[in-house]
């Protein structure tokens, strides 16, 4: 006999709007605990088919679906499974079409499924060579939108900034991000004065390059209000140690008199934890020369 579970999973394809909506909802609540999860996780080949399935249809299916989906996707194993039955073609298919609450719940997923390599690697269309670099595209293109064409509402695709924070964690994405030709890094960084906590975090975080290109070392060269919250501060100075790993780092940096900003900077700061990320950094500009070398 079935059990509860396989029955509910069932009822997910009913042909009874009332039925289908029921077993949505019940299968949302239960990805609200761990012992539910792990209940589904039994059943993960019939009931993550099923709930992709129900991605794009209509809200009061999608809605608890996707919130089901972000929720079990934060489990290795089934984010694993979901990107190998194509959940990341699905929401990629959908995002910049779905209304703001859809699409936050997309970019969300997405944030999840791309902590696995085989989650950016599908992404990022690694391995058609056509199609590579599309997706990433659409997604800087639709992360550019800026939060205040909706104010007063919660911001649709703030998230996308955590996605190309993982993608940067992999060589292939960060060739990508960097291509001249793409332009995509000049436009991500547009997002460094955007008043989104949210959006600030993925520009500075997602800085982890090999070297510096012209697009990051002329915005660090403009004059711009303090960043006031002392995370993302830590996390620029993370961003800006990193480039300055590379001997194309350092001189970006220096061109643009960046010892000396980190020097005022430096005067003017009080949180600790910044602090010792400036000092770190500024050892590294002056006494980095054969860096290089030594981590080869």
């Amino acid at each position: 006999m079935a059990t509860e579970v396989e029955e509910l999973v069932g009822f997910l394809s009913s042909p009874s709007p009332q039925v289908k909506k029921a077993a949505v909802d019940i299968v949302q609540g239960l990805t609200g605990s761990e012992e539910g999860v792990r209940s589904l996780a039994n059943h993960s080949k019939a009931l993550l088919p099923s709930l992709l399935h129900l991605v794009g249809d209509k809200k009061e299916f999608e809605q608890p679906a996707l919130e089901a989906l972000v929720n079990l996707s934060q489990e290795t194993a089934l984010s694993g499974e979901l990107v190998e039955v194509g959940m990341i073609e699905r929401a990629m298919e959908i995002l910049g079409r779905a209304d703001i609450c859809i699409s936050q719940l997309l970019s969300m997923l997405l944030v999840n499924l791309t902590q696995l390599d085989s989650g950016v690697e599908r992404l990022l269309q690694a391995g058609d060579e056509k199609l590579r670099g599309l997706y990433l595209a659409k997604l800087v293109r639709l992360f550019n939108i800026s939060s205040t064409e909706n104010e007063g509402k919660e911001d649709p695709y703030g998230h996308i900034g955590s996605v190309l924070v993982n993608i940067s964690r992999m060589e292939i994405g960060r060739k990508l991000l960097l291509d001249p030709k793409r332009s995509l890094l000049k436009i991500i960084i547009r997002q460094s004065d955007s008043p989104s906590l949210l959006r600030r975090k993925g520009v500075y975080s997602k800085e982890d390059t090999k070297k510096m290109p012209l697009e990051l070392a002329n915005p660090l060269s403009h004059e711009r209000d303090p960043e006031k919250d002392p995370e993302i501060r830590v996390q620029a100075a993370e961003s800006l140690y990193l480039i300055a790993m590379q001997e194309g780092g350092r001189r970006g940096l220096w061109s643009v008199n960046g010892p000396r900003i980190l020097e005022v900077g430096y005067q003017d700061e009080e949180d600790p934890q910044v602090m010792e990320g400036y000092e770190r950094l500024g050892s590294l500009l002056i006494h980095g020369s054969g860096l290089e070398e030594d981590i080869k």
